[in-house]
């Protein structure tokens, strides 16, 4: 199992010999022995060692790591911006929320693509998610960060904030607040090196407004500002890609009239914050599905009227407007034969991510106990939560989320997991080719080019290495 570091010196040593610092720097003198053995323990210090110096340290390193090793964080921005010109077309870029496990399964991913030749792959968590997972932007970067040198991934590495979201309930009693919380978490996001963005000011659609332009405005106005804060902070020669949003999931399916409302509500607003500035590259859309699916009485998911037509059309409409084009959301929990339709109506984004957890979940080679002990944590911490009328298996299926973070180390250090892991990269490989991303590598080596932005070592580091 790999060590959890107890201090900086500990952790210093733990990289000996594959690597060391030198004046300020990270020096690699063994990749293959960084890349087996070192990253792991660094992915685990960060994520549990206990000792806040220690977590910045790993987390230092790992980035330092990613610079050396090719897997540069990335913005997405110009491979979105060659679609919106034509120039690439017929595929859809899965973007994955890892909840769990996500060092390995960051590794799994990587390693899965890498077979097929994938670039077009994004690995995200919302907001909500960083929450109930017990991870912060900066420690998910870390992993992602992490999983892709243990994978020997040589190629950007686009990491995604996805729904950051308005509370509607929140921002009506104080908008301001509201506004700023999610304000707080892109500057936190662009600091630990995301470079992907997604913006969801649905929430504050007004359906009963007069007219489609009133009904947008407080979604379009807020999304406009907060792109033009991301323009305002990201890094020099990098181009934050900021997704939009006009219907919220699991409401009624979007329209043309809705989106250029918005789209041109948005062009007013932003030119009038930040004239000239570079404004969303996808819009995200209802077209019939909702987060995590909807469990039945016996916790299988219920089947859904998904309307492709929206998806098509709404898309073209995007590309008017110089965007990649529609973003389906809530959409792992689909069957398997309707994934194939996504590059054929030409859907620029895929979001999956409760199809993965149930993956961990459901897998014959969990074990048994730990399931156990999962459902008992649903029953007594998240009671208040059940809604009237569900099942057990209702209930649990809704709310199991919530135990990932309690138990994360448990699933990070679980004994079954490499049976569990080759089973994703089985539905990994398979969404690869049913979104037609499988070769694209060429692609996207040819539209993104890395953007190296090296830290300073932190203090800690410093001070460990002085002299005495």
């Amino acid at each position: 199992m790999p060590t959890v570091a107890a201090s900086v010196a500990e952790l210093l040593g733990l990289i000996a010999p594959a690597a060391t610092v030198s004046d300020g720097r990270l020096v690699i003198a063994d990749e293959a022995g960084f890349r087996s053995t070192t990253i792991r323990d660094l992915a685990w210090t960060a994520a549990f060692a206990t000792d806040d110096p220690t977590v910045e340290a790993a987390r230092w390193l790992v980035w330092e790591a990613s610079l050396e090793l090719g897997a540069h964080s990335a913005s997405i921005q110009e491979l979105y911006l060659a679609r919106s010109r034509g120039e690439v077309h017929g595929f859809t870029v899965p973007a994955i929320n890892v909840r769990a496990q996500t060092f390995d399964m960051a590794r799994t991913i990587f390693a899965t693509a890498e077979a097929g030749g994938v670039g077009a792959v994004i690995l995200e968590l919302a907001r909500s998610e960083q929450t109930y997972t017990y991870q912060r932007p900066a420690e998910y970067a870390t992993s992602v960060l992490a999983g892709a040198i243990a994978a020997n991934w040589q190629h950007p590495v686009f990491i995604q904030g996805d729904h950051y979201q308005f509370n509607a309930a929140k921002y009506k009693a104080d908008p301001e607040k509201m506004t700023e919380e999610i304000r707080a978490a892109c500057r936190q996001a662009i600091n630990v090196g995301y470079r992907n963005i997604d913006i969801d000011s649905s929430t504050l659609v007004d359906l009963s407004q007069p007219d489609v332009d009133a009904e947008q405005r407080e979604n379009y106005e807020r999304a406009a500002e907060l792109t033009a804060l991301i323009r305002e902070l990201e890094p020099e020669g990098i181009t934050i890609s900021v997704g939009g949003e006009i219907g919220e999931v699991g409401k009624q399916n979007s329209t043309e009239p809705e989106l250029r409302a918005y789209l041109e509500g948005f062009r007013r607003e932003l030119n009038r914050r930040r004239p000239g500035a570079v404004g969303i590259s996808k819009a995200a859309l209802q077209t019939g599905t909702s987060h995590g699916g909807v469990p039945l009485p016996d916790g299988s998911i219920a089947a859904v009227k998904l309307d492709f037509e929206v998806i098509r059309r709404l898309g073209e409409v995007a590309r008017e407007y110089g965007l990649a084009g529609a973003v389906q959301h809530g959409a792992s929990t689909l069957p398997d034969n309707l994934f194939h339709h996504f590059p054929a109506v030409e859907t620029a984004e895929i979001h999956l991510a409760t199809g993965f957890q149930n993956a961990l979940y459901d897998n014959p080679a969990f074990p048994a106990e730990l399931t156990k002990a999962i459902d008992a944590f649903c029953y007594s911490d998240c009671a208040d939560e059940r809604k009237p009328g569900q099942t057990d298996e209702q209930f649990v299926y809704t709310t199991r989320k919530k135990a990932i973070g309690p138990f994360k180390r448990q699933l990070w250090d679980l004994p079954e997991k490499d049976e569990i892991l080759a089973d994703q990269a089985t539905k990994i490989a398979f969404l690869f080719k049913e979104l037609a991303v499988l070769e694209s590598q060429g692609m996207v080596d040819r539209y993104i080019k890395p953007v190296v932005h090296h830290r300073p070592a932190p203090a800690a580091v410093r001070e460990a290495l002085a002299p005495a």
